[in-house]
Parts: structure tokens; C-alpha cells; sequence
């Protein structure tokens, strides 16, 4: 318990990350089809028009993978107060983040942007925490 209480704001940005990137790659998997003729609209006049599923595969993989290491790095700095683990899986979701926001800027979806930069604020400051 002395681990946890003394990594408790990472905890709590972690889970902010989880919760953020598996419930993102769950909708991606479970609405597949949705997704895809979504953004096909949605880059109709950009570069990626022609790369839609697999741009957004790509997104799915590194999200999945995101929360994945997230919630396993919560589990070795509970136990072990071991934060490597957590430390990669906050610099991956800081990824998946620059992804997107490539992806809106492209799109010239402004406010998108914006959006993914709120959610990179705690990405980048669970970073900042657990590599010091």
C-alpha cells in the first residue's frame, strides 16, 4: 500500500491514459466499419484519403498497445514501485496523441486539435513525473 500512496498521482494519470486509449481501441475494434467511413469524410481532401484503414490500424495498434503498457506499469509500481514500465506506456500514449493531432491538423479540424492537446497536457506530465 506504501508504494501505491507514494505513486499515487502517477496512478491516477495512468488511469486517466487507460481509461482514455483502451476505451478508444475498443471503439475502434467493435465499430470498425463506423470508424472508417467516418474518417473517410472526415480526410476526404487530404493526403490520407486513400489510407483511411490503415492509418487508423495503425492508430488502433499503438493506442491498444498504449493502454496495455499503462495498465501493466500501474501494476509494477504498486508492487515493486518499478515506473520504466509506466514511463514507456505514458511516452506511448504521448505518441498515439502526436498521431492524432497530425491527423486533425491535416484535416484542418482546428478544434480537434485542440482537443487532442488537452489530453496531451497529462500525457506529457505523466512522462515529465515518472522520468525524474
Amino acid at each position: 500500500m506504501e508504494k501505491a500512496l507514494s505513486n499515487i498521482t502517477e496512478i491516477l494519470l495512468l488511469l486517466f491514459l487507460i481509461i482514455t486509449f483502451l476505451q478508444s481501441a475498443l471503439d475502434k475494434i467493435f465499430d470498425w466499419k463506423g470508424n472508417v467511413d467516418w474518417l473517410k469524410g472526415h480526410f476526404s481532401k487530404t493526403f490520407f484519403q486513400n489510407y483511411v484503414p490503415l492509418a487508423l490500424f495503425k492508430v488502433l495498434v499503438v493506442e491498444l498497445v498504449a493502454g496495455v503498457v499503462c495498465l501493466i506499469g500501474i501494476f509494477k509500481l504498486i508492487m515493486e514501485g518499478e515506473k520504466s514500465v509506466a514511463l514507456y506506456g505514458a511516452i506511448l500514449s504521448c505518441i498515439a496523441l502526436l498521431m492524432l493531432l497530425f491527423g486533425q491538423r491535416v484535416a484542418k479540424d482546428y478544434d480537434g486539435a485542440r482537443t487532442i492537446a488537452i489530453y496531451f497536457a497529462p500525457a506529457i506530465f505523466t512522462v515529465f513525473l515518472l522520468a525524474r
